[in-house]
């Protein structure tokens, strides 16, 4: 019952087995390693033990035969120090490699699913085209002097290498990007849509949409609320474009929803925080 686990300390384990079976057997000096267990030696010193305790009564000893003790103690040991270690049970020398590879587990690749697949397909086809993208540009109207001239660099690079800009009207981000897009001088690339109609843009803006050649309307929307119809008008230059650059806080809730339309699109979208 004690080498029922083999994983435990044979020689340890081989003490406690004779101590049980024969009694008196505290004396034998448990080996160093499981080789010493297999020696004609040990085993003589074993049978000598047990002849010693044979003499004490005890009401157990009779129920066991010395021969049979040292049979299976033996067939035990031997057992045991066959168990093959945790190198061994993955690699034997004697396998050949396709026997080792068999044995070894192979994990699945995950699959993507169609609408994954679909998106890196659209991105690669994106990022190794040369030629030319349409851009929109949103952000917030709470934009600093600082950022506003940063905004205006980027989208005048981006005009001048012939992309294409859409943005809105409004003021702050907006009006940097028609800046920007306007000191490029290619009044064919810069598109501007507004959420309403031109009458319903603050004065600033509409004082800019002067020098825009391209300026798309929506009067319907004029009945709507701001927020409705920006609303509107972000998802419909997220339809003219394929890449979004959006500036805005942790707490601009438009525009992160915006955001999240252009991913669901399938859109690249850079999201730069202010704050």
């Amino acid at each position: 019952r004690f080498l029922d686990s083999y994983h435990a300390d044979l020689p340890h384990l081989t003490m406690q087995l004779f101590k049980t079976l024969r009694p008196g057997a505290e004396g034998l000096a448990a080996p160093s390693s499981t080789a010493h267990l297999r020696s004609p030696h040990y085993v003589q010193r074993c049978r000598m033990a047990s002849h010693a305790s044979s003499s004490s009564p005890s009401p157990s000893s009779s129920d066991y035969n010395q021969a049979d003790v040292d049979s299976e103690l033996r067939q035990r040991v031997v057992r045991a120090a066959k168990l093959p270690n945790q190198a061994e049970s993955l690699f034997n020398p004697a396998d050949t490699a396709e026997a080792f590879i068999s044995r070894v587990p192979v994990a699945e690749a995950p699959t993507k699913s169609v609408s994954d697949l679909d998106y890196l397909t659209e991105l690669l086809a994106i990022q190794q085209s040369e030629g030319p993208k349409n851009i929109g540009f949103f952000g917030t109207r709470n934009m600093g002097v600082t950022h506003q001239k940063l905004v205006e660099i980027l989208s005048y690079a981006y005009a001048s290498t012939g992309n294409h800009i859409y943005t809105s009207g409004a003021t702050g981000t907006n009006a940097a990007v028609i800046k920007g897009a306007l000191r490029a001088n290619v009044p064919d690339k810069l598109t501007v849509i507004l959420p309403q109609s031109r009458a319903k843009q603050p004065y600033e803006s509409q004082e800019l949409l002067q020098q825009v050649q391209n300026v798309v309307a929506m009067p319907e929307n004029d009945e709507l609320s701001l927020l409705e119809a920006s609303r509107i008008c972000n998802r419909k230059i997220i339809a003219s474009v394929q890449q979004v650059i959006c500036f805005a806080f942790h707490d601009s809730r438009l525009l992160l929803e915006t955001c999240h339309e252009a991913k669901d699109s399938k859109k690249i979208v850079t999201l730069f925080y202010l704050d």
